[in-house]
Parts: structure tokens; sequence; C-alpha cells
């Protein structure tokens, strides 16, 4: 190994607490972490898709990405479904050797793996992980009548550490495996690449810089200086111009950049259905920058050079509706198609988060949704920061907010997914709702969860349990087994260290019982006791079956709260 990718892969293995793992292993998360961050743009950790181990079918690390979500869990297709009435599937495959070459007969097995995975009685034998991901496949081709969007894309790639010279013969097996899998007439398309150090090195690179975008700007005016604003522009752009903003090489959305948007994609509700309308009819075309309220796009920095204009760190704000459905049609863009645009650069939290006030309250959003979204998670990120060494959390605010920071481990950061989860299981005792339903929960956020009367300390319990949980798993320190069921061992961990009834959200008592839950937290003994304690809990009430479909469920949380306060 070459001694920049050494050098790159001990930053990712301190970075991400992976130093129990040895070297080969620790490889295996950095290429497919670096491999699926070119198609998913949200934070997550790489132990979601390792799956290398026995019965691995020669498959080192899967990721499953639907309607724009990492899918960890099979039930999570179920909710995907029900919510966007669609399926839009992207598989990654990946193959990660050390060595510095690429090998023929590992490049075939990798192949074969891959065929089999998707074979209806599959011949390999498969481990806990790769069956995980073969279930939420099925329940993908179960619902094979949602592919409205077209069939499953299929990404195979196999890395190592030398050089990808083209080899004729490396190729030709290569091609074979894309004729084998592209035999099965299950995918819209499938693709295969064979990535050396140097492709290695520049994902690398890609996963740590701030999403920048190259664009003409040509129809523009410049808006006149103003405090705190660096530049400022408004206009119209060719809206296939704008869609190189909010896609990827492979068309696929990149979601992190409506971070900031208060509202997700609403699916095709009256207003988006009455949008696509527009750009479907050859006549209305023309005229859709004047029945559409535009798009407020704002970053850190704009360096315009002419009519190109590189957009760097940047959101958009305000439009997530009217991207999404750009995207979704755009075969039937043209030249004519425009979208008003408004370009802001500022450097300034406080100017960003008023523009996105202003322009959301624009549309039906509630104050609590504009709260929840905007004021709380700030208010969170601060209270986090005042937690000095081992007790120190970062509470992500923004998608990749600190993917450039240095010397931050990043299992210490928490996303809002992690921690809606992870406070409805700790404090709403709802775990069975984290995944099977996990929608329904954000529809939550702003009553229940985050809402503006709620202490602070919870939502920093909550966050702390989860990555000491995540801890021992990572650290074989937990059984894996009772992966499935780790937002149940969260609840009965609370339980077993504050048996009391809760105290409101808002009240003193929940700040003291907090105070309490955190001290447990920090001691690593206590905290490991308790945490197999809660383990023997949930396997006790699951009478040892672990499986996912007996675990999740409400009938099954019952059953462990009974026994938790008998």
């Amino acid at each position: 190994m070459d001694r920049i990718t050494k050098s790159l892969l001990d930053q990712f293995t301190q970075e991400n607490s992976l130093g129990s793992l040895d070297e080969g292993k620790a490889f295996e998360h950095f290429s497919g972490f670096l491999v699926t961050s070119s198609h998913y743009s949200e934070s997550f950790a790489s132990d979601d898709i390792a799956v290398g181990d026995g019965g691995d079918c020669g498959i080192d690390c899967i990721s499953i990405i639907v309607n724009g979500c990492l899918v960890t869990h099979p039930e999570e297709i179920e909710d995907l479904a029900d919510t966007n009435g669609y399926l839009d599937v992207t598989f990654v495959f990946v193959q990660a050797e050390r060595s510095s070459s690429f090998d023929s007969a590992k490049l075939g097995q990798f192949g074969f793996g891959v065929v089999d995975f998707f074979s209806e009685t599959p011949r390999l034998p498969q481990n806990e992980s790769v069956l995980t991901a073969y279930r939420a496949m099925t329940e993908i081709f179960a619902r094979s009548s949602l592919f409205k969007k077209g069939n499953p894309q299929c990404f195979l790639y196999y890395v190592t550490t030398g050089t990808w010279a083209n080899d004729q013969n490396l190729c030709a097996r290569r091609d074979a495996v894309v004729k084998d899998i592209a035999g099965l007439n299950i995918f819209r398309g499938v693709r295969f690449d064979c990535l050396g150090a140097r492709e290695l090195q520049r994902l690398y690179q890609d996963s740590k810089n701030a999403i920048a975008r190259e664009i003409v700007f040509t129809e523009r005016t410049v808006l006149p200086e103003l405090p705190g604003v660096e530049q400022a522009y408004i206009g119209v752009l060719p809206a296939q111009e704008f869609l190189k903003l909010v896609q990827n090489e492979n068309e696929e959305v990149l979601t992190s950049i409506f971070y900031d948007n208060v509202r997700h994609w609403q699916e095709w509700n009256p207003v988006n259905t009455e949008m696509r309308a527009t750009l479907e009819d050859e006549s209305l075309r023309p005229y859709f920058p004047l029945l559409n309220n535009g798009i407020t796009i704002v970053a850190r920095q704009v360096n315009p050079t002419g009519n190109r204009f590189l957009i760097e760190d940047y959101q958009v704000v305000n439009g997530c509706q009217t991207s999404y459905v750009l995207h979704e049609c755009r075969a039937c863009l043209t030249d004519q198609v425009c979208v008003p645009v408004r370009l802001i650069a500022t450097q300034d939290p406080k100017i960003r988060n008023s523009i996105i006030k202003a322009t959301n309250r624009q549309t039906q959003v509630t104050d609590d949704q504009l709260f929840a979204l905007s004021d709380f998670p700030k208010q969170l990120e601060a209270y986090f920061e005042t937690f000095e060494g081992r007790k120190r959390l970062y509470y992500e605010r923004r998608s990749r907010q600190y993917s450039s920071a240095e010397g931050i481990e990043k299992v210490r950061i928490i996303d809002m997914r992690t921690l809606v989860r992870s406070f409805a299981a700790l404090f709403l005792e709802q775990p069975h709702r984290t995944t099977r339903n996990y929608k329904a929960l954000l529809r939550s956020v702003g009553t229940d969860i985050l809402n503006r009367n709620h202490r602070l300390e919870p939502y920093y319990v909550a966050a702390y349990a989860h990555y000491r949980l995540e801890f021992l798993f990572r650290n074989q320190m937990m059984l894996s087994q009772l992966k499935p069921a780790r937002y149940h061992l969260l609840l009965a961990y609370r339980i077993l260290s504050s048996p009391g009834d809760l105290p409101r959200l808002n009240s003193n008592d929940m700040k003291t019982l907090c105070e309490g839950l955190m001290e447990t937290l920090w001691d690593d003994e206590r905290s490991f006791g308790l945490f197999h304690s809660a383990a023997e809990h949930v396997v006790t009430a699951a009478a040892g079956n672990l499986d996912r479909d007996n675990i999740r469920t409400e009938p099954f949380t019952n059953e462990l709260l009974r026994r938790l306060r008998q």
C-alpha cells in the first residue's frame, strides 16, 4: 500500500474508532464508505454497510439506497413504499483488497456472489449482515410494481491499492460479470468499476470537501450591497443547468443540500402534481418561471468568472419541492424551461437562518416546524459544545457539517435521524417506531420531539446512550445478534438506570433524572453492566427470538416494558 493511501486509511480508522479492526477489515470499511459516499451524500457509518466476514458471498460492503435513503433494515422498505408511493433503488456492491494488483479470480468470485445475491434461491451461505441486505432486496422486488421510475440500478466496485491499467483479461472478465447481471433482466443499468489508489484518494478528498458545483448563470442581476452578505444575485437559470446543483453524476438527488429546508419532498401532492403537468405540457412549459415561486440558494462561497459561477458549500433553503419535481421530470426539460433563482453568499449564520425563516413563511410551514428545524438544532449544538473531553458529542445541524473538520471522531457526530430515533426510544418509549414507522416519528417533530418547551438534557442523554451502545457493538463487547434490538436496549437501559416514572420533558425533575443518567453513561464500567443487564431483559422478553420481525413490534415493546417494571 502506498504511503498516501496508508495515511488516509489510518486517519479514517482513527476518526471512525475502528482501531480494533485489523488493517484488512479497516480497508474494507474505508473503501465501502468512500464508494457509497459518491452515491449517498448524507452522513452514515461504515458499519451500516460492511458485510465482510465468513459467508459474505465474496462481497465486503452492500449499500441499498431507496428514495434517497440508505436502508439498513428490511422493514424500512414498507415505510418508504407507503410514504412515497414508489421505489427508486440503487444497489452498490464493493469488494476491497489491500493488494496492489487486481486479481481475475477474485473479480469473478465477486461477480458470482452478486449474481447469487439476487437469486430467488441463493446457493452461497449468507452471514447475518448479508442476509439482512438480502431480505431488504427481497422486500424491494416484492414491490416491483412501484418501480415507476424504472428498475433499480446496480453498481459494482472492485477496489485495490494498485493501478487499473485496463488489462485485456481483466476487462473481459469484468464485462462478463456485467453481462451476467444485466441478463437477470431486473436492472435498468449495471456498471462495474475497478478502482485503484488514485481513485480512492480522489474519493477521499471528495468525502472531505463541501459540495461544490459550477453553473452558467447568464440571466442575472446583482443585488445592492448588504451587511453580512458577500454577494447576492437574482435571475433565471435554465432548468437543465439548475439540475447540476441538485444531482450527482449518476443523476441521483443530493439530498444533503436540502438539509436546511424545513419541508422534505412532499411527493405528488396537488401543488407538485400541477407543477409536473406544467412541465409535461409543451404549450405551458415556457411559462414555468412565471408560475413558480422560485428557488433560494444560500452558499458559503460563490466565485464568479464571467457567466460561470463556482458555488461551494450550498443549501437549497427554499424550493425543495420545485427541485424534486424538476428532477423527476428531467426527461421532458428543454432549453425553454427556466427557474427563478435567488443566489446568496453569506458566512453569517444569523442571516442564513433569517432567510430560511422568511422564505419558508411564504409556504405552509408551522411555527413549531420552523423552530424544530432551525432554532432548536442551534440550541442543541450549543448545548453539546458545553461538554469536553470524552463527554463531548457533536450535533450535526447541517449534513456533512463536520466532514472536513480535523481531529473529530466521526462516531461522536450525531445527526437528526439518529437523535430522533434514540429520543423516541428512551423518552417516548417507542423503539418499535424507529425503523418500521420512522416517517410517522418525523411528523412528531415540533410537538413530541424537538419541542420548543423541552429541556435539552434528554436529547444529549439520548445521543450519548446511542454513542455508548454503538461503541460496544463496534468493539465486539455486545453480541451483534442484538443489533436489531438496539433501540429496545436503549429503552431498557434508561428504565434499569432510573426505574421511576418519567417526569415532564420541560421540568426540573427531568433535568435531575438526566444528570443521573449522564453519570452512569460516562462511567464505562457501570454503563457496560447496565447495557448487559438490558440485553438479558431483551433476550428474555424475546424468548431468544431476536429476529427483526419479532423484535420491532409494539407487542414486543409492551412485553419488555412489563418485564422491566415487574
